[in-house]
């Protein structure tokens, strides 16, 4: 009786061995299941993660870069432009009603402050909503550094960089004539406002015909009386107001002016 109770015994303590190994081998399986199922979903949110970055960068759709190096403020022209149509030296809608056209000097200090405390609310107020144009026409008064500048920037609105170009150069300007405009400098400027080709940019820079588009801005300046820069005209259905030029035209003078002739 004993051997048997004994048998028994021992027959109990091997099962529950056994049903104990089992125990352990099927929560082992679920936690490696857990672990690969963690590892997927980990994979997959960096593969989204990466579709995502890859598909928001630039600006909006064009190979814009955010920064560049010896460039000022590439990242702050690119949140200024964002989402507004260029063409040629036209910023904006081209059949809005209004015009803005600025009368300018890629030199000038007096341009250079209007470009930085101005425009961008006047660009973000006035052209964003689509009821108003920019135009900017080359008023060259400051010196023999100014020709090639604007030569420059006449060229990257060829490829739609006009404004882009224009703001940067702005905000890299250097000393009146004082030897910075070469052809270093502007070409980093032209890789900073975005060019997509830097060697078509170089070609058109150089073309003949820039010179009647500098005479034609010089001769409409001279033609509403300005003798500096920035000067400003807004042409609407009712008429036209002309302000500046040698101080900087306030925003309020400037929407005052497209109400009046709106």
């Amino acid at each position: 009786m004993e051997g048997r109770d004994q048998e028994r015994e021992r027959l109990r303590a091997e099962r529950e061995a056994a049903e104990s190994q089992d125990a352990a081998a099927t929560l082992a399986r679920k936690r490696r299941v857990q672990y690969l199922t963690l590892a997927a979903f980990g994979a997959v949110a960096v593969i989204v993660a990466l579709i995502v970055i890859s598909q928001s960068g630039g600006d909006d759709g064009n190979d814009t870069p955010t920064t560049v190096a010896g460039v000022k403020g590439v990242a702050q022209v690119n949140s200024e432009l964002r989402g507004i149509s260029q063409s040629g030296q036209t910023l904006g809608d081209a059949s809005a009603p209004v015009t803005v056209t600025e009368f300018g000097d890629p030199q000038c200090p007096v341009c250079k402050a209007f470009a930085e405390q101005i425009a961008p609310e006047l660009i973000s107020s006035e052209v964003k909503t689509g009821g108003v144009k920019y135009v900017y026409q080359p008023y060259l008064i400051i010196g023999p550094d100014s020709k090639p500048a604007m030569r420059a920037v006449l060229a990257a609105g060829e490829q739609g960089r006009f404004w882009n170009y224009l703001q940067l150069f702005y905000l890299n300007q250097g000393g009146e004539n004082c030897g910075y405009v070469t052809d270093d400098f502007l070409t980093t400027i032209a890789r900073g406002a975005g060019v997509p080709n830097i060697e078509k940019w170089n070609t058109d820079r150089n073309a003949s015909k820039w010179d009647a588009v500098i005479q034609q801005g010089t001769t409409q300046a001279e033609s509403f009386g300005f003798t500096g820069t920035p000067s400003i005209v807004v042409q609407g259905p009712n008429g036209q107001k002309a302000i500046g030029g040698g101080t900087i035209p306030t925003l309020e003078q400037i929407q005052s002016a497209i109400q009046d002739v709106s």
